[in-house]
């Protein structure tokens, strides 16, 4: 006697395949397949920590069921062995491709938003990225981040307040992005610092910066990350974009981006950082427009405006123990 194995969602029907192939397992095969998969989960049963327990046996059922549900093959395994290999040896103290991995898969956007429950009119979370560097300097409001980073001068301004409304004074405001040829900072090895800098709001919970016109870029796509994203028809490139890291006492940490409406990569952003709600306009000026601070450019400009709502800081949860999500109300 045989079973389809895993059944199918409809007849003849699998997510992400219109014409598969149902591959009949039977049920003594199947039997075996599950007694393994039990062995391993009770193998983790005497973990002291409930937590470590939890997040063991859930990656093996969620392993095993993969590799049961595609029927993986042993040649197949062996290239996943290579490709993690090849990843782990690109690896260095200026490169992650680990975290590469992560954003293209979408479990780094997956994470950021379990860890940041939506909380009224609170400003949405987004992906950190790989090139956020501690220490960088600060300027006043109005001050320029740009350091002398190639790309068109753009004003941006803003708030910081609470979802109750109140201004948050004194927030640190961390700003970094690409210069106009789409490279950071680091990526450069003359060890310059441009295009990141810290601010703080003012008492009314202000904040402006000069940068430069955010410009898109494709994520590091020379190495086992962008030879998958080949592979599968995946476009490496991510829409242009301003970071932002704000904190303040009593209130949820924020990791954010801004996007530029009518960008052509806004659907398609490699590591589905874009939300609707972090879409601005920039409006374009031509040179000579008086600047918002009385400075005087020769050469066009660009203004932003976005302001941010801090949430209040989540209660620490106790890291040791099984935690189970329930949509509210059952």
């Amino acid at each position: 006697m045989s079973a389809h194995y895993p059944p199918a969602i409809e007849p003849g029907v699998r997510p992400g395949d219109p014409q598969p192939s149902v591959c009949e397992v039977s049920e003594e095969q199947a039997s075996r397949e599950e007694a393994l998969t039990r062995t391993v989960l009770a193998s983790f049963d005497q973990a002291e920590s409930p937590r470590l327990r939890q997040l063991m046996q859930a990656l093996v059922r969620h392993l095993h069921a993969f590799v049961r549900e595609t029927r993986l093959t042993t040649e197949e395994w062996d290239r996943a062995i290579e490709f993690l290999t090849a990843c782990g040896h690109i690896t260095d103290d200026r490169r992650q491709e680990f975290i590469l991995l992560s954003d293209v898969l979408g479990a780094s956007m997956q994470t950021i938003a379990v860890n940041n429950e939506a909380f009224e009119d609170a400003t949405e979370a987004t992906v950190f990225g790989p090139f956020f560097v501690e220490g960088s300097p600060e300027i006043e409001i109005g001050g320029d981040m740009a350091f002398g980073a190639p790309g068109e001068p753009c004003w941006v301004e803003g708030t910081v307040r609470n979802t109750d409304g109140n201004p948050v004074p004194g927030a640190r405001i961390e700003v970094w992005e690409a210069d106009a040829d789409g490279r950071y900072d680091v990526q450069y090895d003359d060890g310059r610092t441009a295009a990141r800098a810290h601010l703080f709001s003012d008492d009314r919970g202000r904040f402006a910066f000069w940068g430069v016109t955010p410009t898109p870029y494709p994520i590091p796509h020379d190495g086992p990350v962008g030879r998958l994203l080949a592979a599968v028809g995946r476009s490496p490139m991510r829409p242009s974009h301003l970071h932002f890291m704000v904190s303040a006492e009593g209130l949820r940490t924020l990791v954010t981006h801004i996007f530029l409406r009518g960008d052509e990569h806004l659907d398609s952003d490699s590591v589905f950082g874009v939300k609707d709600s972090l879409i601005q306009e920039f409006v374009h000026e031509p040179a000579g427009t008086p600047a918002p601070d009385g400075r005087a450019l020769d050469v066009g400009w660009a203004r932003t405006s976005f302001d941010i709502v801090l949430g209040p800081a989540q209660t620490a949860a106790d890291d040791d123990v099984h935690r189970v999500a329930v949509p509210r109300g059952h």
